[in-house]
């Protein structure tokens, strides 16, 4: 069976990714990254998911990206609450993020033998960061075949993003009909200090839109939506 390396963030996304892996008929290594951020809280559903999948092994790098700061996700910077201007990238963009979880995926697959790079990154349905483009994935790939052993030997790997050109409702359809459950998996960037999430984040947002466009229910509980305070008659 051929190994493949699956970027796993705990997510709603690499979680189907990874789903989607099986079924391809790979044998399955999970990698996932402390990297400092506000949403820690990932790396305890990645667990949870690689458990359950049974993965050959799950490997969790502890980098901290709060040293270079520059995202409200590894930096004391709020959470935005409200989706970012058209074109613009959003505060909650981690620079170069899947350029240094690919590197470590491209390193760790060239010790398995592992031709395939599994990583669940969209152009559709997201926040607007260009490390998640079709563009971005073949320059990449591109890249690590010049850069290694593997690639030089004539077996570079290939980058998979399955996702990549699917609305997060197809998404959902897809990973339900390969058995994810999505209640072990979160998605809030500013979630409470028991796990729940807020709601009101770009990555909720996108989350519950969803599951709304695929006509199911997440199972993840939100907190009732904000009212406006009343302000008192003159």
């Amino acid at each position: 069976m051929s190994r493949a390396v699956v970027l796993l963030s705990g997510g709603l996304d690499s979680t189907t990714a990874l789903a989607v892996a099986r079924q391809d008929g790979h044998e399955l290594y999970a990698m996932t990254f402390a990297y400092g951020q506000r949403h820690a809280v990932e790396v305890e559903a990645a667990r949870r998911i690689a458990k359950a999948a049974r993965v050959a092994d799950h490997v969790i790098v502890e980098i901290d990206l709060r040293v270079f700061g520059g995202s409200a996700l590894t930096a004391d910077i709020p959470v935005p609450k409200a989706s970012a201007s058209a074109g613009a990238i959003p505060l909650t963009y981690v620079p170069a993020r899947n350029t240094i979880f690919l590197a470590y995926a491209t390193a760790w697959s060239e010790v398995l033998g592992a031709r395939d790079i599994y990583i669940g990154v969209n152009a559709l349905d997201y926040s607007g960061y260009p490390d998640c483009r079709p563009a971005y994935v073949e320059a990449f790939e591109k890249m690590a075949a010049l850069a290694t052993r593997a690639g030089v030997e004539g077996n570079p790997a290939r980058i998979r993003a399955p996702l990549i050109q699917k609305s997060k409702a197809e998404i959902i359809k897809l990973g339900v009909s390969l058995g994810v459950d999505y209640a072990q998996t979160t998605s809030c960037y500013d979630p409470s200090p028991t796990g729940a999430p807020c709601g009101e984040c770009d990555a909720c947002r996108l989350r519950t839109k969803g599951f709304s466009e695929a006509g199911l229910k997440d199972p993840l509980e939100y907190p009732a939506p904000r009212t406006a305070t009343p302000h008192p008659a003159p």
